[in-house]
């Protein structure tokens, strides 16, 4: 593209079709926003509806939305979301790898109980319906995955040895399918984000001790609003980002410099 032909409607969605699996709750529900205020519909694989304030948000922004109740760790969750998300918004452009748990307990404690369910939902899912998204992608010759890590993919995350590693794994399998699909136009990337104001940190961030600690590592001396992931998946969805591939994009008030 020659510098001329820039335009601020690269950054346009409109007339994409995302799934955002997860994206009615926290962070999640900014990404499927995000997205539709950019232009897209939205597509929400989930194992919970929400009240439908995500509905309301979405339509409110004049973009079409579909939910689907399933879980993600099932054998045929890949193909039944791909396959009714066709049905619904006609197409797949865009998949936001969102969904994810994080179960907490002491190194002696944390055993495969804890680690099976963390690794199902968190690295095998997001890399089942990638594939079946991938392929989709490859014959239209276009598509953005956009998978969801953490700084614990660059840090050792203490109480969850599984969360270090689920996240740590979701930013090799970025690196890998951008090594493979680029060349079908395809951009795989992903989003790490930092302290988020968010039900998951409520504890910590309500005990002053906790609290400050965080705060004295963010030299932007704040916690995360989801808002502030919203621009990150609006750039990584659009064409604007098309010869940005495999990079882990850190949203996290610089809290990795210090």
């Amino acid at each position: 593209m020659d510098i001329r032909d820039f335009s601020m409607d690269l950054f346009s969605l409109a007339g994409r079709r995302a799934i955002v699996t997860g994206g009615n709750t926290g962070l999640g529900q900014a990404f499927s926003l995000a997205l539709a205020r950019a232009g897209a519909d939205v597509f929400v694989p989930s194992v919970t509806d929400d009240d439908g304030t995500t509905r309301t948000l979405v339509e409110g922004a004049g973009r079409r939305y579909a939910f689907l109740e399933v879980d993600l760790t099932a054998a045929d969750a890949p193909e039944r979301i791909v396959t009714e998300c066709e049905a619904a918004l006609g197409g797949i452009d865009v998949l936001v790898n969102s969904a994810g748990i994080c179960l907490l307990d002491d190194v002696e404690a944390f055993d495969r109980e804890k680690w099976d369910p963390m690794v199902a939902v968190n690295l095998t899912a997001p890399f089942a319906l990638g594939h079946a998204v991938a392929k989709r992608f490859v014959a239209q010759g276009s598509g953005k995955i956009i998978n969801i890590a953490s700084l614990f993919a660059f840090l050792g995350g203490q109480w969850s040895p599984a969360y270090a590693a689920t996240k740590h794994g979701i930013v090799g399998f970025t690196k890998a399918y951008c090594d493979e699909l680029a060349r079908h136009n395809v951009q795989v990337n992903a989003i790490a984000p930092g302290y988020f104001a968010t039900k998951i940190t409520e504890q910590t961030r309500s005990d002053p001790t906790t609290n400050q600690r965080v705060l004295d590592h963010v030299p932007a001396g704040r916690w995360g609003e989801a808002a502030d992931l919203m621009g990150a998946t609006v750039f990584l969805a659009s064409r604007a980002s098309d010869y940005v591939n495999g990079h882990t994009l850190t949203v996290d008030g610089g809290y990795l410099v210090r």
